[in-house]
């Protein structure tokens, strides 16, 4: 079965790896670049600002880099070096053949993708914390787009992004679980009922304003990426 899955994933990366257009290249080389998302990374801290007091703000923001953090580490800290799967770019099987950017190989290995793990852990979050479908719409596509990524630069297998995925979604839940539970404990919760208003109190303005930063942050991408000659 080990023999079986590890074909489909082989035969997947092969089929999802790379391209032969620059323009591509520039896009995923964008998109998988963290300080890309900072826009969204501000707006998403503006919207807790603007709607949470100074208190539950601190415990939003706390919670977010707890499942960051956490998603991190245990894909980077534990898994990869416990697990020591190499990355397509270190694999020999796959080492001259894999597409690459740049010439960028990452570390020496992939299991599980680090990147899937942040993304879907912060997207699993903000959609239990908002719970507003445009969201949770966006969210997964940025998550599903970034982790995709990796496997078109040649640095994850199809597998090392769908664990990594799984991870993020158990940590981003486990953690939204404990901050509800201290937000429920400590601060007064206020029920809305308000077409304006996402059930946990959120204007759908400002996650119509979430949404928009992402297709800007998109919009943004695919024309710098153009070549200028």
């Amino acid at each position: 079965m080990l023999e079986i899955l590890k074909e489909i994933d082989n035969n997947a990366l092969v089929a999802l790896n790379g391209s032969d257009s620059v323009y591509w290249d520039s896009v995923m080389w964008l998109v998988t670049k963290t300080t890309t998302w900072i826009p969204l990374m501000l707006v998403i801290l503006y919207v807790i600002l603007k709607n949470c007091n100074l208190r539950r703000t601190l415990l939003v923001v706390a919670a977010m880099v707890v499942t960051i953090a956490l998603a991190d580490r245990l894909s980077s800290g534990l898994i990869k070096p416990l697990v020591m799967r190499w990355r397509p770019t270190h694999d020999v099987t796959f080492l001259h053949t894999i597409d690459t950017v740049f010439g960028y190989t990452g570390g020496n290995y992939g299991f599980v993708s680090s990147h899937a793990a942040n993304t879907f852990s912060l997207f699993i979050f903000l959609s239990l914390l908002m719970r507003c479908r445009i969201v949770a719409i966006s969210m997964f596509a940025w998550a599903c787009i970034s982790s995709y990524s990796r496997i078109y630069l040649g640095v994850h297998f199809p597998g090392d992004i769908l664990c990594g995925a799984l991870l993020g979604l158990l940590v981003g839940c486990m953690v939204y679980i404990l901050y509800d539970y201290i937000d429920k404990r400590y601060f007064e919760t206020v029920s809305v009922y308000s077409t304006a208003y996402t059930p946990t109190g959120y204007p759908y303005n400002d996650m119509h304003l979430l949404a928009f930063t992402l297709l800007l942050t998109y919009s943004t991408v695919l024309i710098l990426a153009i070549p200028l000659s």
